[in-house]
């Protein structure tokens, strides 16, 4: 059990006037000055042409869909993004363009949700607080969703209008490519542009959103050196393959990650995955009678005509051939980050353990509590109550929650600040819905079980949104018992987040709340900072703890008995790669 130094118990009606200004809380923040009056004009110019934005709430503007590159479609499927297209008059975008080619949500692993989206999807919206003030902190936000599913805007509860109005920053969200559209590499498709060929186009999709934002940025009153970017889940994923790909260098100062991993794949798996697509293919077709049949079919192709077939499949003839994750929720199984040299380096992360990386700024790291639940409540196999399988759900939780920690939080700290060259790095554990021991989860019923702090139930306190409905992971959490202790706590992380976007130190915003100190490889000293509340108030605490694999993977061995070990086990061989 991690060990707390410090926790900070805020009174509710204190802590929200403390900090319902989040950039107030801090000398290091601007506060808005008395002659600061509205945006001037909601029309704002960029390179390609002009965008009209609308008033929001919060009292922000946005603009919707802007496009960054040109549509990825025909010829331009399965290559790097270019330059929009300019457009003459004014782009009047009341609306958020569609997502990206990608099976329609659903819960559990077995729902066989349709195709939704569109290739053409390379889209980004813009908030800003409805000031006149310029040069302000650039927040760009890369959403999750196993790389396979999610969009810049999937509802009101990632809408960037709290962000840029309690954060007095300019908030950007983009789409980009996903599943096999987004990373696809066959030798066929390659034309000796390292780029185009690299197969990683979801990395390059958001590498060029960033060039955009530098470009353009400064039109809608931010400061283009001055770029945090921030991501859940995969998005976190593609921030660290931003840290080490070249043509990003550069492009962002800070970042947030919020429970991601660290996963890259030889270009020869890739190649793998693309044959068996084509194959498959050609089956479905009706080219050829068998696998075996395709193979010979393929064999007499040239690469001009393999490639012209690729691009003549529809989506949803591509995605047929693909197998649905076993994590559920509409995701896939394909293979990404490929380390093509150019966009990821060989040897992918290691990098983070020769230092040989260029993206060393600032960072926020951090996991909840119970990551694992969220890709477990609805597994078929936990659906109905039944105390032998609770347990073996308690186990899996507990101990693969704890690996997710050591092996995309801690251990990745560890390492990266093992360089003297690395800025400070400050890390988060979300608890809010777990269970502390021996009282039940704020969470009512079943679901505080189920649930608890399960991976994604903390971007909305990051996000403001706690009030907001129509969000799956959140609607059923909140009650009249915790709606009070959770809004104080998504203003203390806010107020946090909100110093580090400006500054790249989140500093004590206001001064009930705990200093939050970077991490430091030393022993017994603050690693890391607990979010969680109860009741009206907030509970942030400081923890000395480090959890590493190999430990997790010894203590799961040594406390959890037979049957129950090799049960989980098996299921673990499905997450963590592990015989």
């Amino acid at each position: 059990m991690e060990r707390c130094l410090r926790y900070a118990l805020l009174a509710a009606i204190l802590a929200i006037a403390l900090l319902a200004a989040c950039v107030g809380g801090s000398d290091k923040t601007p506060t808005p000055s008395p002659t600061i009056g509205p945006w001037p004009d909601p029309v704002v110019q960029t390179l390609q042409g002009k965008v009209k934005g609308f008033p929001d709430e919060s009292d922000t503007l946005v603009w919707k869909a802007i496009p960054y590159a040109r549509p990825p479609i025909g010829d331009l499927r399965w290559k790097a993004p270019q330059e929009p297209e300019p457009w003459e008059g004014i782009r009047e975008n009341s609306e958020f363009c569609s997502p990206c080619v990608q099976y329609q949500p659903s819960v559990g692993a077995a729902a066989q949700s349709p195709l939704m989206g569109s290739e053409d999807c390379l889209y980004l919206n813009v908030w800003r607080p409805n000031t006149n003030e310029t040069s302000l902190p650039v927040y760009v936000w890369i959403h999750g969703g196993g790389n396979s599913i999610g969009a810049a805007v999937q509802g009101p509860w990632d809408y960037g209008n709290e962000i840029a109005h309690r954060s007095n920053v300019v908030f950007v969200s983009m789409n980009y490519r996903l599943g096999p559209m987004g990373w696809f590499t066959h030798p066929a498709l390659r034309s000796g542009n390292a780029l185009d060929d690299s197969g990683n186009y979801g990395n390059l999709d958001i590498i060029q959103a960033l060039k955009w934002v530098q470009r353009n940025i400064e039109a809608f009153g931010g400061n283009p050196d001055n770029v945090t970017v921030a991501g859940v889940s995969a998005g976190a994923m593609d921030i660290f393959a931003l840290m080490i790909s070249p043509p990003a260098e550069g492009l962002f100062h800070k970042a947030i990650l919020h429970s991601g991993r660290l996963t890259t794949m030889p270009v020869s798996l890739g190649e793998q995955s693309a044959h068996e697509i084509l194959l498959r293919l050609l089956v479905n077709d009706g080219k050829a009678p068998d696998r075996a049949g395709a193979e010979a079919y393929a064999a007499a192709l040239p690469a001009s005509e393999i490639a012209a077939y690729l691009r003549s499949k529809s989506p949803a003839e591509i995605y047929a051939c693909y197998e649905r994750s076993s994590l559920g929720f509409g995701m896939i199984s394909f293979p990404f980050f490929f380390e093509d040299g150019a966009v990821i380096p060989s040897g992918g992360f290691k990098a983070f353990e020769t230092g040989a990386y260029p993206g060393k700024v600032p960072l926020i790291i951090g996991s909840t509590k119970e990551e694992v639940k969220t890709f477990l409540f609805m597994h078929p196999d936990f659906l109905m109550e039944d105390p032998e399988k609770d347990r073996l759900y308690e186990v899996i939780a507990a101990y693969g929650s704890d690996l997710w920690k050591a092996d995309g939080v801690d251990e990745v700290a560890h390492t990266l600040s093992s360089h003297p060259d690395q800025p400070p790095i400050y890390v988060y554990q979300f608890l809010w819905g777990a269970a502390e021991e021996g009282k039940e989860s704020p969470i009512p019923g079943r679901m505080g079980f189920k649930l608890g702090a399960g991976h994604g139930t903390d971007t909305v306190f990051f996000f403001g949104k706690i009030r907001v409905t129509g969000n799956p992971l959140t609607d059923f959490v909140t009650t009249p018992e915790n709606i009070a202790g959770r809004e104080v706590l998504s203003h203390a992380v806010m107020a946090y987040v909100a110093d580090f976007v400006h500054t790249g130190d989140p500093d004590t915003p206001a001064p009930d709340l705990p200093t939050w100190y970077p991490w430091t490889n030393e022993p017994d000293k603050p690693k890391c900072i607990l979010f969680d509340a109860e009741g009206d108030s907030a509970r942030i605490g400081l923890a000395t703890h480090e959890l590493t694999e190999a430990g997790v993977w010894e203590r799961m061995k040594a406390e959890v008995p037979e049957p129950l070990y090799s049960q989980a086990m098996g299921f673990f061989s499905q997450w963590f790669q592990i015989e």
